[in-house]
Order: structure tokens, then C-alpha cells, then sequence
């Protein structure tokens, strides 16, 4: 897991599904932060779900999960007959939108703007009746800066992680959603790898780790952020394999990049999980470090850059086949 709304979803579904109990709904996201809540952002939005309005107000973790079965309609019997498990029938679509790529989005909606910024979102659809769609976007909730310095290392503290807080957004209709299938991503990402390993090998970068003490010990780190977080146990062997590989080229590319700076927008956020940064978080828009001029700099940018589209478009297919495997029926 590298998003929240990628654990929200998963195993949302999976309760959905009946494969999962509600309890294992909010574990999932206490891995994320201690406490969860949720707000309307508009009375439509309120009216679907059954959150306040107009009075607006954070409620608390069990209202989360009351927004989750309110989204989705009514429980229908399973396959397996009347003495089977009580399933929530919806649809559930975990979106991670980009400048250039925001499907799933409404154009010109609050919920657009605000996913778009955040970078995830979850979207939620009753097949009974589409017009009651919702989207949740997270918003990590930090304490005050100023007592979580450290008097002595200033530098070394970040807020304490207080809260997620998850807001819903009424939408026009169910979007129009166009996932890659998981074959297709694997392969791609696979060749994505090669093609980058050998434009930085063209010009000497394939060693820029050499000046890390332990790049092994860094990649294992970063996985060790995402290693924590479960993952619903009818998931397809192969979307695991595409999870642990792109997980794996996210590091082993951050780190043989040498990492030199984060961007600003995440250098100045601090880490949302575990402390760690995971490694999309700091491959985006890094200056590989070991270049010997700003043209060399430019070629190892562009060879890496891609591989970020490659390597979210592989966990989305992947993503996307768990939630599919929840409902065999």
C-alpha cells in the first residue's frame, strides 16, 4: 500500500464483498493515523450518506464506516442463497490523478480540484442508483510544529500525524473509468525498466549509488514502509507480483537516482506514514545526483520520469484486479 485510499478501497471492497469485517476496514487505515474522520463537503453529499448538514462537524471513525454503507445501498444475499454472507452492493474505484491524467474526475467539480491536488481519491457508486455517487478524498491532520522540534536538532522533527480526515463530495454521475489490464501494465513495466537502466547506463549513472553507504539497506527501507500495510487475502497471486515489483522499481530507481533533493511541494510535507517517505513520494521530481553537467542531469530526468507513469499505472491495474477478485460471482 502506498495511499490511503488505496487501503480505504481494498478493503472497503472486501467488507463490501463479505470477504472482510469492518473491523479490518479501520485497522487497515490506523496504519495510516490514529484516528479517522469524516465531513460532508456539500448537502447532497450529507443527504447520500447521512452525514450532518448544515452543521457542519469531523465525525468520528464509526460514522466513517456508516458513510462506507450508506454509499453503496442496500445489502443483497449472495450466490451461496439466503444462509449465505449479506453483501453490500456497490462499486468501488480508487483514482490517483495527475496533471495530464485525471480520469475518474469531474471536470470543473470541487472534488476534481481537490483530488487532483491531494493526488488520490476514492469513488464510490450504487448500481440501484447511480445518481447518489460520492468521492472521498484524504487529508493527513498534523499537530503544531513548534512542540514536535527537538530543542537540540531542530531540523530532525516533523508535526506529530494527529488524524486522516476524509472528506465526501456529491458527483454528477458514475465516471467513466478505463484501467489497463494487468498483463499489459506488467509487460510495460518490465520493458520501462529496461529502457531506463540502460539510458542511465549510456551515461554513467548505473553506479550513482556507489557514493550510498547502503543502498540495499535504503531500497529495503523504503520497502519496509509499504510492508506494513496488509492486503486482503483474496488478492490475485500476480496483481501481488506487480505490487512487489513496482514497489521494488520505485526504490531501486529512487535510489540509484542518488536522491539528491525532494521536490518542494514533498520536502515540505512530511512523511505520511511510519515516518518514511515511500518512494513515488521522492522519485518525483528528483535531480539525479553523480551528473557531471546539467545535460547529463537533463538525460538521467528524463530516462526516470517515465518510469513514475509506468510504475502508478502498474499498481492501479493491479489495484484494480483485487478489487474484481472480491466479487467471483
Amino acid at each position: 500500500m502506498w495511499c490511503p485510499s488505496v487501503s480505504l478501497s481494498l478493503w472497503a471492497n472486501a467488507w463490501f464483498a463479505g470477504m472482510a469485517a469492518p473491523d479490518d476496514v479501520l485497522d487497515a487505515l490506523s496504519l495510516w493515523a490514529p484516528k479517522q474522520s469524516v465531513t460532508a463537503y456539500d448537502a447532497v453529499a450529507a443527504g447520500h450518506t447521512g452525514l450532518p448538514w448544515p452543521d457542519v462537524h469531523d465525525a468520528g471513525t464509526v460514522s466513517l464506516l456508516q458513510t462506507l454503507r450508506a454509499s453503496v445501498g442496500r445489502p443483497t444475499t449472495s450466490s451461496a442463497g439466503p444462509a449465505g454472507p449479506r453483501r453490500l452492493r456497490g462499486t468501488i474505484n480508487v483514482i490517483l490523478p495527475v496533471p495530464g491524467d485525471v480520469r475518474g474526475l469531474a471536470p470543473g467539480t470541487q472534488f476534481e480540484r481537490d483530488a487532483l491536488a491531494t493526488g488520490e481519491a476514492v469513488i464510490i457508486t450504487n448500481p440501484d442508483d447511480p445518481a447518489t455517487a460520492v468521492g472521498l478524498v484524504p487529508e493527513f491532520c498534523y499537530g503544531d510544529l513548534e512542540e514536535a522540534v527537538d530543542p537540540v536538532d531542530k531540523g530532525s522533527d516533523f508535526p506529530e500525524l494527529c488524524a486522516l480526515s476524509w472528506t465526501v463530495y456529491s458527483l454528477p454521475g458514475i465516471p467513466a473509468f478505463d484501467h489497463d489490464e494487468l498483463g499489459d501494465a506488467e509487460y510495460t513495466l518490465r520493458s520501462a525498466v529496461r529502457s531506463a537502466a540502460d539510458a542511465l547506463g549510456a551515461i554513467g549513472l548505473g553506479s550513482a549509488a556507489a557514493d550510498i553507504d547502503d543502498p540495499r539497506g535504503l531500497v529495503e527501507q523504503l520497502l519496509e514502509s509499504t510492508r506494513q500495510h496488509r492486503i486482503p487475502d483474496h488478492a490475485p497471486s500476480r496483481a501481488l507480483r506487480v505490487l512487489e515489483n513496482a514497489a521494488h522499481v520505485d526504490a531501486i530507481i529512487a535510489v540509484s537516482a542518488g536522491l539528491s533533493r525532494l521536490p518542494d511541494s514533498a520536502a515540505d510535507r512530511p512523511p505520511q506514514a511510519g515516518g518514511t517517505p515511500t518512494a513515488a513520494h521522492m522519485v518525483a521530481g528528483l535531480e539525479p545526483l553523480g551528473t557531471q553537467s546539467s545535460s547529463e542531469a537533463r538525460i538521467a530526468s528524463d530516462a526516470l520520469r517515465p518510469l513514475t507513469a509506468v510504475v502508478r499505472s502498474a499498481r492501479m491495474a493491479a489495484v484494480n484486479a483485487i478489487l474484481h477478485s472480491a466479487w467471483p460471482d
